[in-house]
């Protein structure tokens, strides 16, 4: 006599944050590619976190400003939140870029050039940002 149970396998919270972790390691670049973006993420946090910190002192819209470049500067020193925050500072820089360009500022160039350093960062992180999504799905 064969005999079969129907089990309900249960999910929970716990095992979706351990699988969502799993999946997001296995999207990492490989070895050279990760430590290459690494040396690039850690001086560009810095960086905006002293760009945060000025900002955030000029009030109004610089206060936004400085926020977005703070959180991003912590997203970037985050491993599974990196490939995600180069994503979120692309697009504060463009931002910047347009509001420069705009005002007649020197800093145009400079904006653009980290614009073009956070994209690249992004798509270097691209299956990390799919593994995330797919995670926050779920």
């Amino acid at each position: 006599m064969r005999q079969t149970t129907k089990e309900t396998a249960v999910t929970t919270p716990t095992a979706r944050v351990t699988a969502a972790r799993q999946a997001i390691r296995a999207a990492r670049p490989r070895r050279l590619t990760n430590l290459l973006l690494w040396a690039a993420q850690i001086p560009l946090a810095a960086a905006f976190v002293l760009f945060g910190l000025t900002h955030l002192r000029g009030g109004g819209i610089y206060t936004v400003a400085g926020t977005a470049e703070l959180a991003g500067a912590i997203g970037l020193l985050t491993p599974w939140l990196a490939g995600l925050a180069a994503a979120g500072l692309a697009a504060v820089m463009v931002g910047a870029t347009i509001i420069n360009a705009a005002g007649g500022g020197g800093l145009a160039l400079l904006t653009a050039a980290l614009c073009a350093v956070f994209v690249l960062l992004a798509y270097a992180r691209r299956q990390q940002i799919k593994a995330l999504w797919a995670a926050i799905r779920r």
